[in-house]
């Protein structure tokens, strides 16, 4: 197969930098999550590659998609979850960037398909309120992300039951820093519930929403 050209130099070195970052700040292991930035004025999707070993991941490892997941360019399939990428830009125009974790305290909740309540203040301006779990969805499914959809309409993420999270925002930056304060928040709030009877900020006990 030819070797196709190197475009978006600057989206793949982005989607990569945050990817590794978060392999190292244990936002995911093995090969799981996954991440994307979305270029609206070509239609197309810079994502990390399918089942790929984050520590030796390079820039050309990086995968260049259309909103069919048809493959533009790179020499590696795309994420598996490529289809929820998808149908998180597809109904959510002001997305340009998907953050997929698998963060163990945060994923702990999704697993319990329990939300996690507006305990702390950074709760509000970065993750728009209480954390909400999505319905589950077979994962590699567009479902996945549809079913994220009316959650991420009002925030900036979610928690997938029985997979994990999502977290979305107007660049890759934005995302990253979204997904880190969904694990923050988690684990916060599961030392309060091991320690005593969390608190939830006033004003915020009947719904959670900013």
């Amino acid at each position: 197969m030819e070797e196709k050209r190197n475009h978006l130099p600057q989206e793949k070195q982005k989607v990569l930098r945050v990817a590794k970052k978060a392999y190292e700040e244990k936002l995911m292991a093995g090969t799981s999550g996954n991440m994307s930035l979305f270029c609206p004025g070509t239609q197309q999707v810079v994502i990390t590659p399918s089942s790929y070993d984050y520590g030796i991941m390079e820039e050309e490892d990086i995968v260049v998609i259309d909103l069919d997941g048809n493959v533009l360019e790179g020499r590696h399939k795309p994420s598996s979850e490529w289809r929820m990428h998808v149908e998180i830009y597809r109904n959510l125009p002001h997305v340009r960037a998907v953050v997929h974790t698998h963060s163990p305290y945060a994923t702990s909740f999704a697993v319990n398909q329990q939300e996690v309540p507006v305990v702390l203040i950074e709760m509000i301006p970065f993750l728009k309120g209480k954390l909400e779990v999505s319905p589950y969805a077979r994962q590699g499914s567009a479902q996945v992300g549809l079913n994220a959809v009316p959650i991420l309409k009002r925030k900036n993420a979610c928690l997938l039951a029985n997979h994990g999270v999502v977290a979305v925002g107007e660049d890759m930056e934005a995302a990253y820093l979204n997904s880190v304060y969904v694990e923050d928040t988690a684990r916060i709030y599961h030392l309060a519930l091991c320690c005593g009877k969390p608190r939830v900020i006033p004003g915020y006990e009947e719904g959670g929403d900013v």
